[in-house]
């Protein structure tokens, strides 16, 4: 297995077209993604005071979060529109191996910020509504 570029893991919004067509979203400087899982605990007299977990049971999320500088994209927009709507929409993201991940998230929170002498810049997070599937 080879190192990969953060530089190639994107996050990508789908255009709304039938088939989709996934926009990066622009000037992206860090993309993070997480998953969650939650335990179903089956621990029992029988357990001999060991804890004992349920496979394939609990809830599971996939969070993203992103960060980057504003150029003004139409993917940017149509991120601020489902953000100011609550809009669930499809993603993706992808990586340097060509691996891709996609499911539909709700923008939890995004944020813009900008200095006075510097660009403007925009945090966002995703969070998963069901399944986040490899593509």
């Amino acid at each position: 297995m080879t190192a990969q570029k953060g530089s190639a893991f994107l996050l990508k919004i789908a255009d709304g077209a039938i088939p989709a067509v996934y926009q990066t979203v622009a000037g992206l400087r860090t993309t993070q993604m997480s998953v969650t899982g939650e335990s179903v605990v089956i621990t029992n007299k029988a357990s001999a005071g060991w804890r004992e977990l349920l496979s394939g049971a609990g809830v599971r999320t996939v969070s993203v979060s992103a960060a980057g500088i504003f150029l003004g994209s139409a993917a940017e927009a149509k991120v601020r529109a489902n953000a100011l709507a609550g809009t669930l929409d499809d993603y993706e993201l992808s990586f340097e191996d060509g691996e891709k991940l996609r499911g539909r998230f709700l923008v939890q929170r995004l944020d813009y910020a900008g200095d006075f002498n510097g660009e403007r810049n925009y945090t966002l997070q995703l969070e998963s509504s069901g399944q986040v599937v490899p593509a």
